[in-house]
């Protein structure tokens, strides 16, 4: 009787999805009815911020089963030949007239002899067409150019930043007419014209698409003739190089409200370019970003008139502007924030490692206690991240795609990697760090990394609003597609639109519901991974929470609805999770990318059990946070039946990693490259670096030391230069291992000193 009944609901069961009718009646209009009431209401601006950009890499993390072959596929970033001669030879010299005590402290500013260098050799045109006198550099090359400048220095990488990321430079080359491009790129590429982008007010921040600033279509007299043009107003703030900008680039609100240009009133958001000497135009007062010495200040404008054609792109692109920010945005904000941030965590890996080698306390170098060697290995972890999530996005804006999620993820993420990697190094080096003088190379980096944390997108709202909240709908394969249909004005077109991606749909959550079920009482063992060996199984657990993740976000789409988008602190952890994803992604491509080097492994091995765990860590709490408690565990009894067992990178791995980099090596060389060293440098990163690799070129000599005191033929209570002395006066070492051993000590004193001033 019981196989009776199952066999006949399994027949109905088929009946009603297989007979369209029948379907459409029982299943397909309950359903679409109810999508469209739930259907989360969308501004015109989160629509066009929605459509700007292209899913990439995040839209197979984000459907349960990622395709690894994909991932794999993409290449290992390169420089040209033409890159890494600039690199070697132009951006070399410019670290050399870098004086980052000077710059911040003295002169409030780049000397001129620096201004004048990256006007004269390119600086400003990284990303300028090599047709209007630009370098046309690639993604990766631009990132490794301000990364190596960011090394020594936040104030100049910032000034050679911005005029490469979101500004005149790119929106000219993406969008100008040929006039436009003609006159402007050649000057902006030679320095001639230095640039700056005016987008946030004091009423606008991270909400850029609310800017009260008014450009009003009006007919005026302009050099003599009769013109059709705008009447601007407008008062912004935190502008990067305004006080120095001979053109301006502004965003504002457009209306035509005598409809000189058509019906419609409210135009919406353009973009114009116009010359700071232009009448009206005002370029305030300096800032001051936390004592940073880049230039960054303010412009008003009061009823300045311009013409049509000034606007980017011409006329055409009236109303256009902020799907031209946001795609613009994708790829600066992948670039710009993120090479900041990797190139603290190469300078911090390099010192941070050289000095817990080289100071010492209770007669052992620092490193040497664990306490040190857990946050020294977080410093190398997260350098580790920062480098490969550096390369995974700029490889992904180098293939001409516009990855909006990504580049947010790694906005929002990698500033808070290179604010806990200086966090860390500054607790180890500690009196090191906080006394500036020419000596220290940590605290102006410390002193900058809030500004990271709160322009191109405040991190708070980065991560609780954007991540998420652009990632479930861009990346999902059917719920965009659903959406549409559900807001076509044909309602039957609609329908059967709907009907069509419905059976898929239902496909594709009933798969990854039995995907995160199964891997969890396997332990993924049964899921695929397109490698061998020890990171084999990073890409089966990574595969089991990418359905975790998939199945959560349609539960809560389909429960919650609007209401969504209002659960900021939901969303922000199922954010988390596609982010932790990402990045761990990032860690396996540069794992394989740099070809698979065994002393690379501590370091993998220590951010993938921190990347997983997190990542299950935010799942966990997105499921005990869910506001519906009967669906929350049904939920956890999918993706976690037998509790999470993802846990955070151990002791041994901590100890293991520490160990393994603070030695001199090509694992440590792959993470401090972007701290170069230059001939004839004395600052404090090559005192430490000099410091570090003397004391390990005399390693046998301490162990001859050592023993010699453990023995007793040596006092062990003696300084190192009465040791050294001690040791040659029975002969234990040569002269010339003495000599050695006196030079590396006075090297080991000069890293270990701070700076005196007889007054401030």
């Amino acid at each position: 009787m019981a196989t009776t009944l199952l066999v006949l609901l399994l027949i109905a069961i088929v009946v009603v999805f297989s007979v369209k009718n029948i379907r459409m009646q029982l299943i397909t209009r309950p359903v679409f009815s109810f999508f469209k009431k739930v259907l989360p209401p969308l501004s015109n601006t989160e629509k066009e911020a929605m459509e700007a950009g292209d899913v990439w890499w995040e839209g197979e993390l984000f459907r349960g089963k990622p395709n690894w072959q994909v991932l794999h596929s993409y290449g290992k970033p390169t420089l040209s030949s033409e890159e890494q001669e600039f690199i070697d030879n132009q951006v070399m010299t410019a670290l050399t007239m870098i004086d980052d005590y000077n710059i911040v402290n003295d002169r409030k500013d780049l000397p001129p002899e620096l201004w004048e260098y990256f006007k004269k050799e390119g600086f400003f045109a990284l990303i300028i067409p090599k047709k209007y006198g630009g370098k046309a550099f690639s993604a990766y090359a631009n990132s490794t150019i301000v990364s190596k400048i960011a090394s020594r220095s936040v104030s100049a990488a910032v000034t050679v930043m911005v005029p490469n990321s979101l500004g005149p430079g790119e929106l000219l080359t993406h969008y100008g007419t040929s006039e436009q491009k003609d006159y402007w790129l050649p000057q902006l590429a030679d320095g001639r014209a230095i640039p700056c982008f005016a987008l946030t007010g004091p009423e606008a921040g991270s909400d850029a698409g609310a800017i009260p600033d008014a450009g009003i279509v009006c007919r005026q007299e302009f050099n003599g003739v009769d013109t059709l043009g705008l009447k601007l107003n407008w008062d912004k703030r935190y502008i990067t190089l305004a006080p120095v900008a001979n053109v301006l680039g502004l965003a504002f609100q457009m209306y035509d409200p005598d409809g000189l240009l058509g019906d419609i009133k409210h135009i919406g958001i353009t973009c114009a370019l116009i010359p700071t000497d232009h009448d009206g135009v005002e370029i305030g007062s300096r800032h001051n970003p936390l004592n940073m010495a880049f230039m960054n200040g303010t412009t008003r404008g009061r009823d300045v008139f311009i013409p049509l054609d000034w606007i980017i792109g011409g006329s055409q692109y009236a109303g256009r502007g902020w799907r031209m920010l946001v795609e613009c945005l994708s790829a600066g904000r992948g670039i710009s924030l993120p090479a900041l941030s990797t190139a603290s965590g190469h300078m911090a890996t390099k010192t941070t490692t050289a000095y817990s080698a080289v100071r010492q306390q209770f007669g052992l170098d620092i490193g040497k206690f664990e306490g040190v060697q857990e946050a020294l290995a977080r410093v190398i972890a997260n350098t580790y991240q920062l480098e490969a999530a550096r390369r995974l996005t700029a490889t992904g804006i180098d293939l001409k795609v516009k990855p909006s999620v990504v580049t947010a993820i790694a906005k929002y993420h990698m500033t808070e990697l290179g604010r806990k990697v200086i966090d860390d190094a500054m607790d180890i080096q500690s009196g090191k760090g906080i006394q500036l003088g020419p000596k220290n190379y940590l605290g102006h980096g410390y002193m900058a990394l809030p500004i990271s944390i709160t322009v191109e997108g405040a991190n708070i709202l980065t991560r609780s609003l954007m991540i998420f909240g652009q990632g479930a709908t861009r990346c999902h394969p059917y719920v965009l597609a659903e959406m549409e249909a559900a807001g076509m004005e044909d309602t039957s077109a609609g329908l059967e639109r709907f009907d069509a991606l419905l059976l898929g749909h239902i496909g594709y959550a009933s798969r990854n519901a039995f995907s995160a079920l199964g891997n969890a009482l396997t332990g993924s063992r049964f899921a695929q991974s397109p490698v061998s060996g020890e990171t084999k199984q990073y890409y089966k657990d990574m595969t089991r929470l990418s359905a975790g993740l998939a199945l959560i976000t349609d539960v809560s789409m389909l429960i919650l609805g609007g209401d969504l988008k209002r659960k900021e602190m939901l969303s922000a952890r199922m954010g988390d999770v596609l982010s932790q994803l990402y990045l761990a992604s990032a860690t396996l491509k540069l794992f394989e990318d740099n070809g698979r080097q065994f002393d690379d492994l501590p370091a993998v091995r220590h951010v993938m059990a921190t990347r997983l765990h997190l990542a299950a860590k935010a799942l966990d709490e997105a499921i005990r946070n869910f506001p519906n408690r009967g669906v929350a565990l049904l939920l956890r009894a999918l993706i976690f039946p037998l509790g999470n067992r993802f846990k955070d990178a151990s002791d041994k791995l901590s100890i293991e990693l520490a160990e393994a980099m603070s030695q001199p090596g090509p694992a440590r060389d792959r993470l401090t490259f972007l701290c170069p060293d230059f001939e004839g440098d004395t600052g404090g990163i090559a005192e430490v670096e000099n410091a570090f690799i003397a004391k390990h070129a005399c390693k046998s000599l301490y162990k001859k030391l050592k023993s010699a005191q453990k023995e007793g033929s040596l006092s062990a209570k003696l300084q190192p230069l009465a040791l050294f002395d001690a040791a040659l006066e029975i002969s234990l070492i040569t002269d010339e291992e003495h000599q050695k051993l006196v030079k590396a000590d006075e090297l080991r004193l000069a890293a270990i000193a701070v700076d005196e001033f007889d007054k401030l």
